[in-house]
């Protein structure tokens, strides 16, 4: 255990931690944003997927990691688009519904990737940039600027996020269909019109979340993710439905899972305690749960259909 406490190491594993956070932070900001507007969406897992694999491929056939990454944005916009007409327009049972989005992008990713490429191949990840002058920071430098596009993307979205919930007229929207939707209907607010824009929002930067994944591990592999879409949603609620909250809880699952890392890296924990070390985020996520259900109060319309005829 000694050999972790070094700061070669320690450095590595908090500039790992933000790498690693990201995927997690894309997905509970879109996540945040949906839930916002009233609507739960259990199937990030299976947009995170999509995203995943569409990245992947695209990468490894054109040799651009920007058109993958593009590719998995517009993957993810177009489930929000399916989504949006399940739950909005067909009144379909939201936690049902989203269940039918994760296993049909585990099952068609899976598919997909045996037909199509068969055996791993790796693709190259894209290089990482250093913010000058912050970049040459001794230690700060190596943890907080020096990461690939996309992990600069993710936190730079914490902030403009929490603007737009907060501070325009589309997130004023957004929080009203997802507290009182009867109240903003009759104020002219088009309900579920805000609500098929924050779904799609949400899958979008879902399926960015996939593409951030597959990037970062240079590979893709069947059910990639591995839960963390799930773990995600429920940053969300450890957030409290806020942007800075949720950057707050992937900065924490990053950090176990950078910890884990490097222990199974450098041999701390092999075998079955490695196994064991591996369901530490999904040990975290039960606690979390357990701990902010008590403390915090959803959105009072979420899961809640608005039909303006009733």
């Amino acid at each position: 255990m000694s050999e972790f406490f070094t700061t070669t190491v320690i450095i590595a594993t908090l500039a790992s931690m933000i790498r690693f956070a990201a995927p997690f932070l894309l997905a509970a900001l879109g996540e945040t944003i949906g839930q916002r507007a009233g609507v739960l969406n259990l199937g990030v897992e299976g947009v995170m997927l999509l995203g995943a694999y569409a990245a992947y491929y695209v990468t490894l056939n054109s040799g651009s990691a920007l058109s993958g990454v593009l590719v998995a944005l517009l993957i993810g916009a177009a489930m929000g688009v399916v989504y949006s007409v399940v739950t909005l327009v067909f009144h379909a049972a939201q936690g049902i519904s989203g269940i039918g989005v994760f296993l049909f992008g585990l099952g068609f990713t899976d598919l997909l990737f045996q037909k199509q490429v068969g055996t791993p191949i790796s693709i190259d990840r894209p290089a990482e940039f250093s913010i000058p002058l912050l970049g040459s920071i001794p230690w700060i430098g190596e943890i907080f600027f020096q990461h690939s596009p996309l992990v600069f993307l993710a936190f730079a979205l914490v902030p403009a996020v929490s603007w737009m919930i907060n501070s325009t007229t589309f997130g004023l929207n957004i929080r009203a269909v997802g507290e009182t939707p009867e109240a903003a209907d009759t104020l002219g607010v088009k309900v579920n019109l805000i609500r098929a824009a924050a779904i799609i929002i949400g899958n979008s930067f879902a399926g960015l979340a996939g593409a951030a994944l597959v990037l970062n591990t240079g590979i893709f592999q069947q059910n990639l993710t591995s839960g963390q879409g799930f773990i995600a949603i429920a940053l969300v609620y450890f957030g409290a439905w806020r942007a800075f909250g949720a950057m707050g809880g992937a900065l924490l699952f990053g950090l176990v899972s950078a910890i884990v890392t490097q222990w199974k890296t450098l041999g701390i924990v092999e075998g079955s305690t490695s196994a064991l070390a591996a369901m530490l985020p999904a040990i975290l996520t039960i606690v979390v749960l357990v701990l902010v259900s008590r403390r915090i109060g959803a959105p009072a319309a979420l899961t809640r259909p608005f039909d303006r005829a009733s």
